[in-house]
């Protein structure tokens, strides 16, 4: 579905309408858009109408939801091996702290196997989650191949690799080339801040003791600080949420981007990214000057972005499983 805003300005909408039409060729080899079409006709009806129940009962959860198919997709492949429970579980890895919206997926899927049984898998519900969420807060949709397998392990260990708000740009860059990921699917796909949410404890340092100096950083706006120091006093709760994006939280659009050009970015790993020329130049497109056509290249390039980003070393044909329950391997 199109957003309606694009459609209103004529041939902007064909082309997106011809994108859309030539998208499903980037998933990987055994996925497809509308796999489940013969065997689970509303399978994505399905999954839609339980983020949409959730969505309308907590908006914050759509920015829950694509961070959860993020962090699948970083470690062993999008799999659903970020759904799995158990202390030594991928979940339960310190980098995956804050993750929420299991029970979203959880609630789909035993839909799905009522409707279904043994058809849908964990992995594809999220994927389709995902896409949803952003499609909610009134981002843009995309079809999203499907035909992934569940994975058979989920090793927290194997968590302590994902990008983290402390990484520097060469460091994130090297964590994405690692899945095939380019400077624009990264900053792209950071872009997903727009609807996030952090706490203080994961950027107080920047405020009070950056790089140990007992100053703040100087990469923040200097009436941004005086704000954030008000949301996150010195030595208050560590776990008070804040908005990624300090003007639209709820809503999907480039403000995060305008947001890090003027020096407003809350993570640290979000600001380096006007440090670095690459990543820059992306940043300052999509923030919406009119090499960026007022931020809608952003809604244009996150779809493809996602599509590439969702196939990363997926299971599928006789690979991996579909499971019964999302939360145990069958």
């Amino acid at each position: 579905m199109l957003n309606n805003q694009l459609c209103k300005m004529g041939n902007l909408c064909l082309v997106f309408v011809l994108i859309s039409m030539v998208l499903p060729v980037l998933g990987q080899e055994g996925l497809k858009t509308g796999f489940y079409s013969s065997t689970c006709s509303k399978a994505e009806s399905i999954v839609r109408s339980t983020v949409e129940a959730e969505f309308n009962k907590d908006p914050t959860i759509a920015a829950g939801l694509l961070r959860l198919h993020f962090h699948d997709c970083f470690v062993q492949g999008c799999d659903g091996s970020i759904l799995i429970s158990g202390t030594s579980a991928e979940r339960n890895s310190v980098t995956n702290l804050g993750l929420r919206g299991f029970e979203v997926i959880d609630n789909a899927k035993t839909q799905l196997e009522a409707s279904c049984p043994g058809v849908v898998s964990c992995a594809d519900i999220l994927a389709l989650a995902a896409r949803d969420a952003v499609d909610l807060s009134g981002g843009p949709s995309w079809g999203v191949p499907t035909g992934r397998r569940d994975g058979r392990i989920s090793s927290s260990s194997e968590a302590l690799n994902l990008p983290s708000p402390l990484d520097t740009i060469d460091v994130q860059r090297k964590k994405f080339i690692a899945k095939g990921l380019d400077d624009h699917d990264l900053v792209t796909l950071v872009g997903a801040h727009t609807i996030g949410q952090t706490e203080c404890r994961f950027f107080n340092y920047r405020l009070y003791n950056f790089t140990t100096t007992g100053n703040a950083d100087p990469s923040i706006n200097v009436a941004f600080l005086a704000q954030l120091q008000t949301l996150c006093p010195k030595g208050g709760d560590g776990l008070k949420k804040v908005a990624l994006d300090k003007d639209s939280q709820l809503n999907f659009d480039v403000s995060f981007f305008k947001n890090v050009r003027d020096g407003n970015g809350i993570l640290e790993s979000d600001q380096r990214l006007l440090g670095d020329p690459s990543t820059r130049r992306i940043v300052e497109n999509y923030a919406g000057n009119v090499r960026g056509l007022l931020g809608l290249r952003f809604n244009f390039n996150f779809p493809k972005a996602m599509i590439k980003m969702s196939s990363i070393e997926v299971k599928s044909g006789a690979q991996g499983e579909i499971r019964k329950l999302c939360s145990k391997f069958n």
